[in-house]
């Protein structure tokens, strides 16, 4: 199977840009000890960095670059099941189709003999992103200049081949090509609407660029020869080589600031000044995927802006959580400090309704329900590691199924008085306000309280673990699966060892999911498209962050899929042709 989306100059569909990111973006995105090595060498190779990093200018909003090998892509399809196959087949024949075979171009014939590993696509932002206050736009000039604009780098090993088929392209089925140059390079560009302009040109005869506008071409030539591209970003250079993987199946680059100015444009979600501002101090996110014999792992980075006064606390001290919890876990998430957690959180989602809850509405909920202080009460003593689990209970004969799965929240505090005190206030809550019973009881021994309803239902239990480890039951009576602490823990599954990242090392958050058996025993909330089709070719999903210096962090991300066996190959274009006609 050919790759679907490597392109050469040809007559641009309507917002071919915008198809081609979403779909692009899709296959990536629905995210150790050979980064250290690669920080320590004296150099940076090219090839640690994205493909054509040296050509996108620096303000560009996203990239993306994909492998051009046929055996990846094929390797890409065995993952999933029938219905997510026919799903990511359907998207490749229509990219092919769209931009190869419906221009005249086959792949194989016309492409492959002389393009390189891998193909960059990046979005560039409109000119007036970066403007204080946009200009009125009123000729067609400028509208061309406020809409998003597309380049599309094809590095070249074999400079004659591309040069032949640049100087001798297909005829176009309306308008035609002519020839122009700038700063002394050529350009081939074809003639027609306005705003629908294809240009391409070969730089060094290295890279052929291929851009949706006139424009883009020159603001491409522009970054090359002025050393204004996204290679020269700041921090782009020194942490694109952390993700860094030469056997890797695509990567991506994600301009937070401008991506901010863009969304602070919007007039639907507007973000207010002060927002705007503080997302100023993030600069990047890139990731690199790969493809492994039982699903896709990512491997990510994001990074400050080099200019703020932003500093991150390298503090990695996670990684207990998962021998706390029995094997039978299905969901686990850890991190290394709740309360600085909480202040990042704050920090940058203050004010913003893009953030998932206020933090005001957080802090009045918890002081309207409880009457304690979020920050003075609970979080002052949260400074260790915590974590959050779903674990099933085993349903007692004759027993009424109440709860499946009982909620676990488990911190370890830095004050174990305060922390006591704290707790000592929510029984009384409870108590007094909600009419709870409060029972202290023991499970193995241990002394622990369980709050009871009016009703008589077991609704929460809270005690302590080693000395310094409060617990939060809620749901499901599970406590005797975590106390005393189990014989067979989540850590030593396979299910776990083989999804959950062991780099970054040392860590600051884990992520664990064992999809199958929770899709298959609770309902989910839908909160993306093809949801279920998604979850259904997915076994389980891991995750391992670190904060990996003082601007920069880390994240290893790993899925794992099930896999089709035998996959059909791609329909050819002729019978993908026939059936559209139809």
């Amino acid at each position: 199977m050919a790759p679907p989306f490597v392109s050469v100059p040809m007559k641009k569909k309507k917002k071919p840009s915008l198809v081609l990111t979403l779909s692009a973006a899709g296959l990536l995105i629905g995210g150790g000890s050979v980064a250290y090595w690669l920080l320590s060498q004296r150099q940076i190779s090219s090839s640690d960095l994205l493909v054509g990093a040296n050509i996108i200018p620096g303000d560009a909003l996203f990239a993306v670059s994909l492998t051009t090998d046929p055996q990846q892509w094929q390797k890409l399809r065995q993952f999933g099941t029938k219905e997510t196959q026919a799903e990511l087949d359907r998207n490749l024949v229509e990219l092919r189709d769209r931009f190869l075979t419906n221009n005249g171009y086959d792949f194989q014939k016309d492409i492959a003999p002389w393009v390189g590993n891998d193909v960059t696509i990046a979005i560039l932002a409109p000119a007036t992103v970066n403007k204080a206050v946009p200009k009125p736009v009123t000729t067609k000039e400028n509208a061309a200049s406020d809409q998003q604009s597309m380049v599309m780098v094809l590095p070249v090993k074999n400079p004659e081949i591309a040069k032949n088929i640049l100087a001798q392209p297909k005829t176009l089925k309306q308008g035609k090509w002519i020839d122009r140059i700038y700063q002394g390079i050529a350009i081939k560009q074809s003639e027609g609407e306005a705003g629908e302009n294809l240009s391409a040109a070969l730089l060094d005869r290295r890279f052929l660029v291929i851009t949706d506008s006139p424009k883009a071409a020159e603001r491409a030539i522009d970054a090359y020869k002025n050393q204004t591209s996204l290679a020269t970003t700041g921090g782009f250079a020194e942490n694109f080589p952390k993700i860094a993987n030469h056997q890797r199946f695509g990567q991506f680059y994600i301009n937070v600031p401008t991506a901010a100015k863009i969304a602070a444009a919007s007039p639907n979600r507007p973000l207010p000044a002060q927002v705007l501002a503080q997302l100023q101090n993030n600069q990047g996110l890139a990731g690199t995927m790969t493809l492994e014999a039982e699903g896709i792992r990512f491997k990510g980075v994001s990074w400050l802006n080099p200019n703020s006064q932003r500093v991150l606390a390298v503090e990695n001290k996670a990684g207990k959580m998962q021998s706390r919890v029995p094997a039978e876990t299905l969901m686990m998430l850890s991190g290394g400090n709740l309360q600085r957690l909480w202040g990042d959180y704050v920090l940058t989602s203050q004010r913003n309704p893009l953030s998932p809850i206020p933090p005001e509405q957080i802090r009045g909920g918890i002081k309207s329900l409880t009457d304690l202080d979020l920050d003075k009460d609970l979080l002052s003593w949260m400074k260790g590691e915590f974590s959050l689990s779903l674990i099933p209970t085993t349903p007692k004969q004759g027993s009424p199924d109440d709860f499946l799965v009982g909620l676990l929240f488990m911190v370890q505090t830095s004050d174990r008085q305060s922390a006591e005190a704290s707790i000592k206030q929510l029984d009384e809550v409870m108590r007094n306000q909600y009419q709870f019973q409060v029972q202290p009881a023991k499970v193995a021994s241990q002394p622990v309280v369980n709050w009871v309803s009016p009703y008589g239902t077991l609704t929460a239990t809270h005690g302590w673990l080693d000395g310094d480890v409060a617990f939060l039951v809620v749901g499901a009576p599970i406590t005797d699966k975590i106390v005393p602490k189990p014989n067979n823990i989540l850590a030593s599954t396979l299910p776990f060892q083989q999804t959950v990242p062991t780099e970054p090392n040392p860590t600051n958050g884990q992520f664990f999911l064992d999809v199958e058996r929770t899709v298959k025993n609770f309902p989910l909330p839908t909160l993306i498209p093809n949801q279920q089709a998604l979850l259904a070719a997915t076994r389980s999903i891991g995750m391992t962050s670190a904060v990996s210096d003082s601007r920069s962090n880390r994240y290893d991300v790993f899925i794992a899929l099930k896999k089709v066996s035998n996959p059909t190959a791609l329909p050819s274009p002729e019978s993908s042709n026939n059936n559209s006609s139809r």
